[in-house]
């Protein structure tokens, strides 16, 4: 199945509406399919920039859904006029949903036990009758060859269509594709909805994500962790952007990896 996506700063997004893709999730999910989605802002659009193998990892997922508000705009300017923005939290919240009328089944795979304890109990309160097949966190350390193994038998064992990840970008998108084919599951790379589900973060009002502040939102909450990150990431989209719309060619160097 192809969709339209559309280059911006010369990586693939998505260019359908939040109900279109979750629509497409929730199927592949009821299969049991293997799949992958990345969740892209800013942040990752500039690791993808600088880093060819998450850059690769964004072109063979099978839906990058435009996250930051910057994305949506950008999209607009070129040519999705009516696209709208496609946030980890809604698409959490909505397959949850979903899910629960269709018999999918969920696993939550990152993060620490605390969160997931209080995301487990916010899922039971939220979708009383939603089926949560499994959820685990993962050790600070890559995984051995055979604790890996034994994860995706975990996964598929347990049946789950859909296997939320956080573990943070570039981290998730680059785990996801390298399990591409292996996890009989939609994987969904959500990163930081997790810990805001669970009520540690706090989550920005609807206005200021609209206006595309969730980024200063966060950065109040986090400085001394966010703000190098912005720093080196928001100006140069920027610049990156600016020479995509008016079509000029970009003297941004890449950084280059395997």
């Amino acid at each position: 199945m192809q969709f339209s996506r559309i280059n911006v700063i010369d990586a693939p997004v998505t260019a359908l509406s939040l109900e279109e893709q979750v629509c497409v999730m929730l199927g592949w999910a009821r299969d049991c399919s293997s799949r992958f989605v990345c969740v892209a802002n800013v942040h990752m659009m500039m690791e993808s920039h600088w880093h060819n193998d998450l850059r690769s990892a964004l072109e063979h997922a099978d839906l990058v859904t435009p996250d930051g508000m910057p994305l949506v705009w950008m999209m607009r300017l070129l040519g999705a006029k009516a696209q709208n923005r496609v946030a980890g939290m809604d698409i959490f919240v909505s397959l949850c949903r979903q899910a629960t009328d269709s018999a999918v089944s969920i696993y939550l795979l990152g993060s620490t036990q605390d969160v997931l304890a209080r995301m487990l109990t916010r899922l039971q309160q939220e979708f009383p009758n939603l089926n949560v097949a499994g959820a685990e966190s993962l050790p600070f350390r890559p995984l051995t060859t055979a604790e890996d193994a034994a994860l995706i038998e975990r996964i598929n064992r347990s049946g789950a269509g859909l296997t939320f990840i956080s573990l943070g970008c570039p981290k998730q998108e680059r785990w996801m594709a390298a399990h591409h084919g292996k996890i009989q599951s939609v994987m969904v790379g959500i990163g930081g909805v997790f810990p805001v589900y669970a009520g540690v973060k706090k989550y920005a009002p609807k206005w200021i994500r609209e206006l595309g502040l969730e980024w200063f939102y966060r950065l109040v909450q986090e400085p001394r962790r966010l703000w190098r990150r912005y720093w080196t990431t928001i100006p140069p989209f920027l610049w990156l952007a600016l020479q995509q719309i008016s079509g000029r060619p970009s003297n941004q160097s890449r950084k280059h990896s395997s």
